[in-house]
Order: structure tokens, then sequence, then C-alpha cells
């Protein structure tokens, strides 16, 4: 039933006893939420309040439809909306009596726990994050003697995880020439490697998942039976095998409500099909379709001139956004001389804004990839100001955590051979490469690297001083198997902690890092307490580890600048927003190319920029942007050229600045003196100390300034400290000790490191 479309709530007689309910809704969300059955697409403008919907929709089902909640499976894709969900729904309808609320891959996990054994799995399978993805595969790739120069992990890991997202098995991959071919012998290899070791990655968590549907119709069959309503948010976002398993599981009752907005869907680089939704008409020739268009965000300025942005786009639904909120500030466009000055006007902006009594976690500054904070995080640390950044290295992707979660692997799924060989020499025993080789020539046989450890001692493969240490190791581990049910999981990491020796490795380690190190862990233990009472404890920490993302751990309430990327952004709102470095070749990215669907993409993360701001939006660009230490001109984005210039506030700062390049290079600053602006501005800033109340900036022009102790960020491995400097001129190289991955020798030239 359709409530008539005007502001005032209506009851009508059939639905009286959901007058509270509904009261707060207006005419189109009411009409969402009183849905009769049968599929149900909400197109949900940004800021149209769709979880509100999608809360109250559940709560009508059960209220009254009376469906159970264990008939309701609603499903989303971040940790953080999930437990949004959770938490309004508990608000509107209890907390003892929940429906299932998940991820995808949450979901999947449980659905595998409960039947991965149909499809020759153990049930207490390991989860392999990225970096233990490549690991495998780094071993799979010289197994089959592939070069890195025709075919490197990351490569193959992408081209991996694109079969995935299309749900396409090893058997099935397209072969069109030898580099194809060798993905395809990869990938058999890499899965039969990860069966062996009872292990899955990101990717398998859902296509093991459609595969035991499909393999196994009676399971299929008893969860089609089960949930009568499937809600999926962010609907945009889904990829090949996320459809599949949303209408697989909804293809017998066809209770399918998907809400998403196709103007939002910016992550087809990792699978992401907007096909979903512009075709769900196609698929359910009967679909009701309703409109989500009052904005309860932003002002009707960036309203409007995010909608002129995102119009230009020729495969999308279509909608207009209006609102209630006042018309607002015109958006303030700048343009400055370099990225340097751009990095200063912001952070001036911000200054002022403080003293106009804003606060600082009301505003975040955007950039369209995570290399382009460098010049913020500097000028922010100049100022003293605080700020938190979206997406660096992962707390449970940090080196000293993965070498303790390595050790809780093994203990809860001893086959886990990648997490046996990290950890069988770390700390050092004395377990050297050769002896790691022969135990691993045995690994097939023995049904693990493990295993192999027990038969390659067992047999005298190994000998003397090796036997003995990898005997040691095992009967370490058979020490820690024993311990396992007889102690709080918190108390037992700590204990794995202590009698490993990893403890006694950072304490007489007297370095700023080692002592960072042994925080984390610290930290580490400190979040396994909520999980000590359950009788899963282990298994269930395990998989939030391998589950957690970068945005569950940001902190709103923290009164710090954020500074994140455009795609880390989508799902939040800020009162003050600053879009940074809108030129073409940045934003339009240059991979975009002439690539229609590339560029309509890159218009609607545009758009989702644009809309995360709720009173002031800023857009800044700059006439000149140093690129691998060289000066390159880039032409404004050509987004800024689709917003009505009636909507903006142009000014251009550029035209007065001084030059703030000279190709001469510049003498290092004084380390006992606060560097002046025009020397700043020369060269890159690639670290950055604190001396009472003086800041030592170290330029990439200065050979001699990057020095062994620096804390420097890599783009790839997140943040390290160099441990030596060799050679000169551009054959200059540095050894950097990173958190993530460890000891790493890298070209300064090429190696873009930055302040830590």
């Amino acid at each position: 039933m359709l409530l008539p479309n005007h502001s005032r709530s209506v009851c009508p007689k059939e639905v009286c006893g959901v007058a509270d309910l509904i009261s707060s809704l207006n005419p189109m969300q009411q009409q969402a939420v009183l849905h009769d059955s049968g599929p149900l697409l909400i197109l949900a403008g940004a800021g149209s309040g769709k979880t509100r919907t999608l809360t109250h929709r559940v709560a009508y089902l059960m209220g009254e439809r009376g469906v159970p909640a264990a008939r309701i499976f609603a499903v989303t894709f971040t940790n953080k909306a999930a437990a949004e969900l959770r938490a309004r729904l508990e608000r509107l309808v209890g907390g003892d009596d929940l429906p299932w609320v998940s991820t995808f891959h949450s979901a999947g996990v449980r659905i595998l726990r409960a039947h991965i054994d149909r499809i020759g799995f153990a049930r207490n399978f390991a989860i392999y994050d990225d970096q233990d993805q490549e690991r495998l595969l780094r071993e799979c790739l010289r197994d089959l003697k592939v070069s890195d120069e025709f075919l490197n992990a990351r490569a193959a890991s992408n081209a991996i995880d694109a079969a995935k997202n299309r749900s396409v098995m090893p058997a099935d991959f397209p072969v069109h020439d030898p580099r194809t071919e060798t993905i395809a012998n990869v990938y058999r290899r890499y899965q039969d490697r990860l069966q062996r070791s009872n292990a899955l990655d990101f990717g398998d968590l859902l296509l093991h998942t459609t595969r035991l549907f499909d393999e196994h119709p009676d399971i299929l069959g008893r969860y089609r039976e089960r949930l009568l309503h499937v809600l999926v948010d962010e609907y945009q976002d889904t990829n090949k095998v996320q459809y599949r398993l949303t209408n697989l599981l909804a293809s017998g009752h066809r209770n399918l409500c998907v809400v998403g907005d196709d103007d939002q869907s910016i992550y087809r680089w990792r699978g992401a099909e907007v096909s979903n939704i512009l075709e769900f008409e196609s698929d359910y020739p009967d679909a009701v379709v309703i409109r989500l268009e009052q904005n309860y965000r932003s002002t009707q300025n960036i309203l409007d001139a995010a909608g002129a942005v995102v119009a230009r786009n020729e495969r999308r639904k279509g909608k207009t956004l209006w609102t209630e909120n006042p018309r607002g500030d015109r958006i303030r466009l700048v343009r400055l001389g370099d990225d340097l000055e751009e990095a200063r006007y912001v952070i001036d902006e911000l200054q002022i804004l403080q003293r106009d009594g804003k606060r600082l976690r009301d505003i975040a500054v955007f950039y369209r990839a995570n290399a382009q904070s460098r010049p913020f995080e500097e000028a922010l640390a100049r100022r003293r100001m605080p700020y938190a950044m979206v997406g660096g290295v992962k707390f449970f992707s940090r080196a000293e955590v993965k070498d303790v979660l390595a050790y809780l692997r093994v203990l809860d799924n001893p086959a886990d051979s990648l997490s046996a060989k990290r950890i069988i020499n770390v700390p050092a025993r004395g377990i050297g490469a050769t002896t790691v080789e022969r135990i691993a020539a045995l690994e097939d046989e023995a049904g693990g690297f493990l295993a192999a450890c027990a038969t390659s001692v067992a047999r005298g493969a190994l000998r003397g001083a090796a036997a003995e240490k990898v005997g040691s190791f095992l009967r370490m581990i058979e020490s820690f198997q024993k311990l396992r049910d007889t102690l709080p999981l918190h108390e037992f990491a700590s204990r794995i902690i202590s009698d490993s020796g990893y403890g006694r490795m950072l304490s007489e380690d007297s370095s700023e890092q080692a002592q960072d190190r042994m925080q984390n862990l610290d930290e580490m233990v400190r979040g396994m307490e909520e999980y000590s009472a359950s009788e899963q404890a282990l298994q269930d920490y395990l998989e939030h580890t391998a589950l957690v993302s970068d945005l569950d751990s940001y902190q709103a309430s923290d009164d710090r600048v954020t500074l994140m990327t455009m795609h880390s952004a989508k799902g939040l709102e800020f009162p003050i927003v600053f879009m940074t470095a809108m030129e073409e070749g940045l934003f339009p990215h240059s991979r975009a190319g002439s690539n229609e669907q590339d560029i309509e993409e890159e218009r609607r993360l545009c758009y989702v920029g644009m809309t995360r701001a709720m009173q002031r939006l800023y857009l800044t660009h700059a006439k000149r942007r140093r690129t691998f230490g060289t000066p390159k001109f880039n032409e404004r984005s050509r987004f800024l050229d689709e917003i009505p210039i009636e909507l903006l506030d142009e000014t251009d700062l550029a035209r007065t600045s001084e030059p703030m390049w000279d190709s001469r290079p510049s003498p290092s600053p004084s380390p006992s003196q606060r560097p002046p602006i025009a020397a700043r501005n020369q060269g890159r800033v690639v670290a950055t100390s604190y001396e009472d109340d003086s800041v030592r900036v170290v330029y990439d022009n200065d050979v001699d300034a990057l020095t062994v102790g620096r804390r420097v960020r890599h783009a790839e491995f997140g943040v390290g400290i160099v441990r030596g400097i060799e050679g000169t001129g551009d054959k200059r190289k540095a050894t950097v000790h990173f958190q993530s991955v460890g000891p790493r020798k890298l070209v300064l030239k090429f190696a873009r490191l930055e302040p830590a």
C-alpha cells in the first residue's frame, strides 16, 4: 500500500498499529517501510535516511507483520555499518531478539563454519589476509618457477581476487595468452595450497559459500526456507559473487529488499558492478521502486553542486536531491600555487575555523590517493594540530601483532603451514632457511608444515643442532596446546608472548620501535578480554582480527582533523569538508584515461566526496605539483567546470604567490630553529622530528639528511625506521625496518619515503 505523497504523516486504517513507528518518516520512507512483499528497490540518495528506513522496515516486519527475527537477514559491507544497524534495531525493537545482521564476509564465515566440511575443509579453517595471501602466492610462483618480472605476487593476487569477485573458479579462469595461462596455473596451485593448509582468503569466504550452495542444494534449501526476508544495504557496491549469494537466498520467497544509490557506486576497481542496481528491475520485473530524495545532511547549495556534477553521467537511474536545510554558503573554490601552498591554505583555514568555535573533529580533508596526504600531515605537524589519518597500516597487520596471531592460528588450526613457517624462527631460535627448506620438502607428504617438522626429526632428515632446535620448537607448541583450554584467552596470549621469548626479545631491545611494538602487544592482549568468556574464544577472536577494517577503528569523538581518501569517506559525514588536488590526472585519475566507464566512476566519487559535507565545502587545486621530484602542471579538474558558476565563490591565490620551487639544491636547515617558509618549500619533505620547541625538516634533495633512526612511511609497507644508508647519488639506498613486513632495502630515488 502506498501513502499519499505529502509531508504530513498518515495512518491508514489498515496500519494504524504502526502510526508511532512511521510518524517520524517522510512519505517516501513510509512507503518503503510499509511495502507488503516481493522485490523492493529503494533508491536512496546521499543523506536521505536510508539506514533509518531500513531499520524501520525491519521493525515493521517484526512488530506488525509478525515475522520472527530469526527469519530476517540484513547484510551490509562494513562492521561499522552492521554495528549501527544492530544498535538502531535494539532501540526500536529491544535487544533480546534481533535479526541476523551481518557483513557479507561475516555471513560467509558463519555459513561455512557450519557446513564447509561438505566441500572438503575442516570447520576450524584459518582466514588469510592480504599479506598472507601474497606470501603464499610468492611460494606458489617459486614452485612454478615463474619470474618476478613476468608475474609478481601482487599482480597475481589482483588477478585472482578479480576472478573470485566474478565467481570464477580456477577451472573456469579464461586463458588468452601465456600470461593468463600462467595466472590460471598459479590460481590452481594457490587454491590447492590453501586447502592443504585448511585456510581461506577473503575472496573464498563468499566464493566457497556460493559453491557450497551450488553443490549442495539441500543446504541452500534450508537457508532459503529459514530466511523469509533478505535486505541488502549499499546494493550498488555488490560484486557478482555477492549478487549471486543474495539472489540465491531470496530466490524462493522473492522478498528481496535492496537499498542503494547508483550515484555512489565507487568500487568498480575491486569488482563492484553498478549494473546490479541499474538492472534490478530486469531481474525482478515486478519490483517496486521507491526514490528517497529528501536529504537531511547537506545545504541545498552543496546538493545542487554535487547533483550538477553527477548528472553528466549517462548510466544512472536519476534523482534530484532536495532539503529543508538552509541554502547555505556557496562552495569555496580556491586555486593555489602548488601543493605546499595548498596544504598551508587548508591549515590556515582550519585555524580560522577553530577561532570561530568549530571543532577539529567536525572537519575532514579528502584526497584522491593516500600518497597525497603528505603535505597536509607535514603542515599539521608544524602547527601542532592533532589529526587522524584513516587508511594507514591496520593494527592487526603490524608485524608483531601478526607474529602472535600466527602462534594462535597454528594452535587453532595445526594445518596452517603459512603461520607455522612464520613463527618457527620468530623470535630467532637458530632455525635457518636451509632447515626450513628441508622441512618443507616433506610438507605435502606429512600433511602440513608443522607435521613435517615432526616427520623430519623422526626420519633423521634433520640432525644435530638443527634437529634439537626444531624438536624444542615442537615441544613448545605442544606445551601451548595443553595450556589452551586451561586459561582465559588474554592470559593464554600473555603466556605465549612470554614463553616463546617474544616478550624478552622486545624488552632487550632499547629502541623506540621495540617499545612501540611491545605497547601494541599490550593493547592486543587488553582487547582479547572481551572474548575470554566465549566458548569459542580463540576462534571468535581470530575471525574478528581477520574481518576488521581500517574504518572500524575510526573514532568520530576524538577532537582531531580527519585525513582520508574519498573512497574511505563513503558512509561518513562532516560539517566541513576540504576536497583537495582537484586536477586532471589526479582527479579524475590518470588511470581513467578516456574510458567512459572509468570517468563516470570518478565522477561518482566526486559526488560522494561533495555530499559528505553538511554545511561548508572547500574545493582546492594547485597550479603546479611536485611529482617524482619535478614540478608538473595540471589543468584543473573537469568536475569543477561542471558546477554551475553561481554556486561557487572562486578565489585565485596562485596569481600573487611567489615561485615555490627552485631547481637548485637547498642546504639542510638547522635542527635548532624552525625553517623559514621559503626554505620549507624547496624539495619534498621526507622526515620530520621535534626537538624541544623546534622542528627539523629533512628534504630529499639533501642526500645526507635522511639519517639512521628516522621514522618514515612507505606507500605500500607503512611506517618503519631507517636502519642503514649506503651508496651515493641516484644509487643511494636505505635499509628500512617496517612494522608490517620487516626489513626492506629501497632505492631512495624511487622509494618516495614520507615522514611518519
